[in-house]
């Protein structure tokens, strides 16, 4: 990684084989992403109807806190509104709560800029290092079949663009951002920082971010100490003080230019940010490759839930592996 440094090569590189060590462990987290007493508790039950209101307006029935969980259960389940308000019916129902559902229509509009509650994070000594990566996500629109079957052109297809940070020690999504096609990586990375607490100590990404707006960024957020593993193109060279003070960026470029790119991403660590592309991966494949919402500030709830629902699976438990071969 990345493949097109030995495209050439590829068939005579041998695959690395890995184990995993804590099936037993593994196994019962995976069941327990099923289980309904892991995403629905007494607390959310407890305060399902709004508080009293106390300015001027319209009283609402159900806290943010219900809205919240029906659209968890929604994205958990892949159901859609309608099929979602059926699936709280039944809960509802089998556990004996005298609770009213919220009907879809009203989960759809509440969902459009709904203010999920921070989550309470314990404080630890231990300095994140973070990875950086962007993928895009399918907006609801025209799609290839209508194309062929009817024979017509088809629109422009939207999307959007969802950013995420992970964490290598906790292995947690510790920022996230939707934004549309049009911002680049670099502008949307001032937002993603602001949601990190604590230190970094390292930050990788890939060659979407090089260039000094992010090295000085990152600097003055976290200080001139941080380790920044950024690639810099084939074509990139030296800046003008190099030989008296060269930067981090200089020295990447010094080493990849003596040693090679790849013996660079072994010795500065940069393989680890297939995590983040992994993480990617993990995302269409559990929550989706799509948007489902329609609206912009709906979308953006929906990426936010989706966020909280990998860290939840994360919670409860991980594989850990050993290299074989």
């Amino acid at each position: 990684m990345p493949h097109k440094f030995n495209a050439a090569r590829r068939d005579k590189i041998p695959k690395q084989k890995y184990r995993v060590t804590n099936w037993p462990e593994y196994n019962e987290s995976l069941r327990q992403r099923g289980d309904l007493t892991v995403w629905i508790s007494e607390d959310a039950l407890a305060l399902w109807s709004a508080p009293r209101r106390t300015t001027r307006g319209g009283q609402p029935h159900y806290s943010d806190l219900a809205i919240e969980l029906c659209l968890t259960l929604g994205l958990v389940f892949k159901q859609a509104l309608r099929q979602t308000q059926g699936l709280m019916r039944s809960i509802a129902k089998l556990l004996g709560v005298e609770i009213m559902v919220p009907h879809f229509t009203t989960i759809s509009r509440r969902g459009n800029g709904l203010r999920l509650p921070p989550k309470a994070v314990p404080q630890s000594a231990i300095p994140v290092h973070l990875v950086v990566d962007s993928t895009g996500l399918k907006v609801f629109g025209e799609g290839e079949w209508l194309e062929k079957k009817h024979k017509t052109k088809r629109k422009r297809r939207s999307w959007r663009k969802l950013h995420l940070g992970l964490d290598l020690v906790s292995g947690e999504i510790v920022c996230s951002d939707l934004t549309t096609d049009d911002v680049g990586d670099p502008t949307a990375l001032p937002d993603l920082l602001d949601q990190v607490d604590g230190p970094v100590d390292l930050f990788l990404a890939d060659g979407a971010y090089d260039g000094e707006p992010t090295s000085d960024l990152l600097a003055a957020r976290f200080g001139p100490m941080i380790e920044v593993t950024i690639p810099p193109p084939k074509n990139a060279i030296l800046s003008a003080n190099a030989a008296h003070n060269p930067t981090a960026r200089d020295c990447h470029i010094a080493d990849i230019a003596i040693h090679g790119r790849m013996a660079w991403q072994k010795a500065t660590g940069y393989n680890q940010r297939s995590r983040g592309e992994t993480l990617m991966g993990r995302w269409k494949a559990v929550i989706g490759p799509k948007i489902k919402a329609r609206n912009f500030g709906s979308q953006k709830t929906e990426a936010k839930i989706g966020v909280r629902v990998l860290n939840r699976m994360t919670g409860l438990g991980h594989p850990n592996f050993e290299r074989t071969a």
